[in-house]
């Protein structure tokens, strides 16, 4: 796993087309992680005797500082091979690929400790790989309570950050999110969103903070911050407490999808990106724009610069993990029927005229 690799692209071997026959090697296997306008891409294949459907990981990434921000504080990652990266012999079930963003606020210090420090808390967590729900969720509290730690040792580092990471673990999707970032899966050409935005207008955030004793003033959590998960920011008073109990809490939701053959990518973007675009209005874009080149690292690119041009004021960063060597198919649906109505203005001046006939 490797992070602030320059800009570059690379070659590309062969890649297998997904589907039910079984995918018997790992072809290739290489990862660039983000900084400021740089690009990641990743491709591989797994190993597996299963004759279920097993998906053709593809992935890119791109990040920007944005056209109304000084610094950059946004990070994002691309494991290939999660188990090699950390010197683990790869199990039956276990991790295969992991994938976050993180969007920080207060600095990037937060953003760079739980990109390098998360992964290595879920393969090191007691409960990996057999219970992996439970390995994940603990392994943020876990990240929250070193990066306590580090700044308690050093101020400087007071920071926070939004955290969504999403592992593929054969056939199986499963996406941890603390935070505004937001994944959404494409089922054939279909948005579903695979997190939730956690803002202090939604009912049940504010439900679960006014019981921890914290309060949403003006659309701020405690008037001060408007998301209401993260990790780090232990310099805000009254913010937060150990095992995630506090009304900023560290615990992650967590989703888990079997892949289908319908499943054709992923979006993973920080809160940036879902100012400026809806869940199935970047599904559409990102589909038409694979449709084009079939390159996501391409089509996150084209992502982040769209939301510039549509006047997003954040960093940016964005990353597109593909489940098919081919790009999505062109959709064949009925044409939708044209419903027409008449206003109330119509239809007066229609009444009116069937009573001049009457009369």
């Amino acid at each position: 796993m490797e992070e602030n690799m320059p800009r570059g692209g690379g070659g590309r071997p062969p890649i297998p087309a997904a589907g039910r026959k079984p995918v018997l090697a790992r072809h290739a296997s290489f990862v660039r992680s983000s900084a400021n306008n740089t690009k990641s891409e990743t491709v591989t294949t797994f190993e597996t005797m299963d004759t279920e459907f097993i998906p053709v990981i593809r992935s890119g990434g791109w990040a920007d500082i944005g056209t109304t921000r000084r610094t950059m504080e946004d990070v994002y990652v691309c494991c290939d091979n999660f188990m090699q990266d950390f010197g683990l012999e790869s199990t039956e079930g276990g991790p295969r690929a992991f994938y976050g963003v993180f969007d920080g606020h207060g600095g990037k210090h937060a953003a760079d400790f739980v990109c390098s420090n998360l992964p290595r808390f879920i393969v090191e967590d007691k409960g990996f790989p057999g219970e992996i729900e439970k390995a994940v969720s603990s392994a943020f509290l876990q990240t929250d309570a070193a990066f306590a730690d580090a700044c308690s040792l050093n101020c400087s580092l007071d920071s926070g950050t939004t955290a969504l990471a999403a592992l593929v673990v054969g056939r199986s999707l499963l996406v941890a999110n603390a935070g505004d970032c937001r994944a959404v899966l494409c089922r054939r050409g279909k948005a579903i969103e695979m997190s939730r935005d956690h803002k202090p207008s939604c009912n049940r955030e504010k439900t679960r903070i006014e019981a921890s004793g914290g309060y949403i003033d003006d659309g701020y959590l405690n008037g001060q911050l408007n998301v209401t998960r993260a990790i780090g920011d232990w310099h805000m008073e009254g913010m937060k407490a150990l095992g995630g109990l506090g009304p900023l809490s560290a615990e992650p939701e967590v989703m888990t999808m079997d892949l289908t053959e319908e499943d054709e990518f992923l979006i993973m973007g920080c809160d940036g990106i879902w100012d400026v675009f809806r869940s199935q209005n970047a599904v559409d874009f990102t589909r038409r724009k694979l449709q084009e080149h079939n390159d996501p690292a391409a089509c996150c690119k084209e992502l982040v610069d769209e939301a510039m041009k549509r006047k997003s004021g954040d960093n940016l960063s964005a990353v597109v993990v593909c489940f098919n060597s081919r790009p999505p198919p062109v959709l064949t649906t009925p044409r939708p029927r044209v419903q027409r109505s008449i206003s109330a203005e119509g239809l007066r001046e229609l009444q009116g005229f069937l009573d001049s006939l009457a009369d």
